[in-house]
């Protein structure tokens, strides 16, 4: 039946994907092997190249579906505002970053992990987050600031080394800092490097 190996096929790349992040988290991106993925997925090693023809392309389908997942909750929470003359509306795109980057920490490892090793990922990676980036900068512009694209990369830069150095890093320099008071205070630099306040 047409639907039901439909319905197979979307569960063995779910579990793929899975098993994809367990294995991430437990041994680093660079030391996964395709063969691990399976086994850990309890997957034939050849049903794999049924969904993903190589390991960075799974990695790109899982940052697709986070980014998607992201999408979704500027479409429906009601609460977002893309002022960033308004203190709030940053405190809020900062908390949104920084519940991302703690729910998909071993994603977001890999995604640095395999840039760094080839250059041809780490375009692609350029690419598939420049729409982001480009809404970042359209919220900045909105705050009168010149050079949108610039100030939106070197912010969201400053958001993404402070939480890779709170959370994965685990600096001695930012022990005991909270979420709360993480998110206050890259929300403090932002605001005040954008008001010039």
């Amino acid at each position: 039946m047409p639907g039901s190996r439909k319905a197979k096929a979307a569960e063995t790349e779910a579990a793929l994907k899975a098993a994809a992040r367990r294995v991430f988290d437990r041994i680093g991106y660079l030391n996964t092997k395709i063969t691990d993925i399976t086994a850990e997925a309890g997957r034939a090693a050849g049903s794999f190249y049924n969904h993903f023809a190589s390991k960075e392309e799974l990695l790109e389908s899982l940052l697709a579906d986070m980014l998607a997942a992201g999408d979704r909750i500027v479409e429906t929470d009601s609460t977002h505002d893309p002022d960033f003359t308004n203190r709030e509306a940053i405190r809020w795109h900062i908390a949104q970053y920084w519940r991302f980057f703690r729910a998909n920490q071993s994603v977001v490892i890999a995604l640095q992990q395999a840039a760094l090793v080839d250059q041809r990922f780490a375009d692609r990676l350029s690419t598939l987050l420049e729409p982001d980036l480009r809404d970042l900068a359209d919220h900045i512009r909105q705050a009168g600031v010149a050079e949108p694209a610039a100030v939106a990369l070197a912010v969201s830069s400053m958001w993404h080394r402070f939480a890779y150095a709170l959370l994965v890093d685990r600096n001695p320099l930012v022990e005991g800092i909270t979420d709360d008071e993480a998110i206050e205070l890259l929300t403090d630099l932002t605001h005040r490097g954008l008001s010039g306040k």
